[in-house]
């Protein structure tokens, strides 16, 4: 079967998410996850990568995830029902790397999003988000490892592009890229974002479509 143009596809992303988008619930625990019952998509990153700012610009709402100023306070799984009827949910990972946390947090951290990852059938794909400013770091391919050994299909995104130079942001893809293409369960292209100006909404929302 073809694959429609990217143009279609784009326009159907950008209609599907114009329309209801809805916070469903918090899961502190495997025990709270809704049911498993449509697609889902995951977006994992640091504490300080601008995921809800991501999840919010890709969704085009300002208040759907919940920014903050302390890095690692959401320890739980957010789940956001998307389209009506519903058609998928996106998955707003617990943030990572969070030097100050105490290490039974950490520990529960690691725990809730090992088992989620290996043990969700209806998760087709993890979005892993890595500052443009800084590239991956060491905490940034343990997520990676966790997402191999789990056969979860993902794809790196690169946040705050715009707080880069283009020479910078060229160097910082081609590495990332080099890294993805060596790991087993990576797409081997990243897409380079930015919650401010809207670069790259258009690829991520067709990698959200096409992982279903």
């Amino acid at each position: 079967m073809s694959e429609a143009p990217a143009e279609d596809a784009d326009a159907l992303a950008r209609k599907l998410f114009s329309g209801p988008v809805a916070f469903l619930k918090s899961a502190p625990a495997l025990r709270f996850l809704p049911d498993p019952d449509v697609p889902e998509v995951a977006f994992a990153g640091r504490s300080n990568v601008g995921k809800s700012s991501l999840l919010n610009r890709l969704t085009n709402r300002t208040g759907l995830a919940r920014t903050s100023n302390t890095p690692g306070r959401t320890q739980e799984l957010n789940f956001f029902d998307v389209g009506e009827p519903l058609r998928l949910r996106l998955v707003d990972m617990p943030g990572y790397g969070f030097a100050k946390a105490p290490k039974d947090v950490v520990r529960k951290w690691r725990f809730l999003v090992n088992d989620y990852l290996r043990g969700r059938a209806v998760l087709k794909r993890a979005l892993v988000l890595v500052d443009s400013r800084h590239g991956l770091k060491d905490v940034d391919l343990e997520i990676l490892k966790m997402l191999d050994d789990a056969a979860v299909g993902y794809r790196l995104v690169l946040t705050k592009a715009d707080k880069v130079k283009a020479t910078e942001l060229a160097a910082v893809a081609a590495a990332t890229e080099a890294v993805a293409r060596k790991r087993p369960a990576a797409h081997p292209e990243v897409i380079a974002t930015s919650s401010e100006t809207g670069l790259g909404m258009d690829p991520l929302r067709r990698a959200v479509m096409e992982s279903l």
